[in-house]
């Protein structure tokens, strides 16, 4: 019996227009209502899912910057927090500097960036976090961010994951969270980290669990559960490791599966 269902949001939990639909409500309540843990596991920062709690009338736990943070409700306690080391904060901000990208830094809960352009506002819109230019890097750099991101367009990201393969420590893991985001976090983050982090805490084991998503940032946590879920709109590297693989985001791919998977 299921206990526990972790949703990505951006391509999974919310459509192309950015919308929860009425079906996938429907689904989540129906969920709730047998007793299941409903996990919102997101690359967004803390702020950046309160518009989905607050509409889905949630208040469960959290998995945050790709599990680098784990909240164990909408407004804390932090369960678990993994930044990254300020060596590799400075060696990935001054690699996205000599690379012209558009670099993001979470630091202290607040969005930092090299440069205030379209690209930087526009990303701020996800979390409602306004984007500060980062004039005092060594404090940052000193203490090591949450995450660092790289936003670019596809075929720039495409060969930076090329490129940069060797480039930083052992202790950091990039991916892509949608095709022109890069993000850093972290070696020991993942979302099955996180998953394992909250599963210790709610007394929930791995094969008691369904995770949902559609990116690469998601895989982890999709080999990680029991049943592991693919989005139709997901990569085709992705969908390999499913353990099932549901409709696209635009055809209410997360309630098709919660209503396939759950009695």
């Amino acid at each position: 019996m299921y206990k526990l269902i972790a949703v990505d949001i951006d391509g999974t939990l919310i459509n192309s227009q950015k919308k929860i639909t009425s079906k996938t409500r429907e689904a989540i309540l129906f969920a709730l209502e047998k007793g299941i843990h409903l996990v919102l596991s997101t690359g967004r920062p803390v702020q950046g899912i309160y518009d989905i709690y607050d509409q889905l009338h949630l208040d469960s736990p959290a998995i945050t910057y790709n599990g680098a943070v784990v909240l164990n409700h909408k407004n804390g306690p932090v369960i678990y927090e993994c930044p990254l080391l300020p060596a590799d904060t400075k060696a990935i901000i001054n690699k996205g500097d000599e690379l012209l990208t558009t670099v993001a830094i979470w630091y202290q809960s607040k969005l930092y960036v090299n440069k205030l352009n379209d690209k930087a506002y526009e990303y701020s819109t996800i979390s409602n976090v306004p984007p500060l230019l980062y004039d005092n890097k060594e404090e940052i750099f000193k203490n090591g961010a949450t995450k660092v991101l790289y936003y670019d367009d596809v075929s720039a990201i495409n060969d930076y994951c090329i490129q940069l393969k060797g480039t930083f420590s052992e202790n950091v893991v990039f991916h892509t969270s949608r095709p022109y985001f890069l993000e850093f976090v972290n070696g020991a983050v993942s979302k099955a980290r996180a998953m394992e982090k909250l599963g210790d805490f709610l007394h929930i084991k791995a094969e008691e669990m369904i995770a949902i998503g559609d990116g690469f940032n998601d895989l982890s946590m999709i080999e990680y559960a029991g049943m592991g879920v693919a989005m139709g709109n997901a990569p085709d590297e992705v969908k390999k490791k499913a353990s099932l693989v549901t409709t696209s985001c635009d055809h209410d791919g997360v309630a098709n599966a919660i209503y396939k998977l759950i009695r």
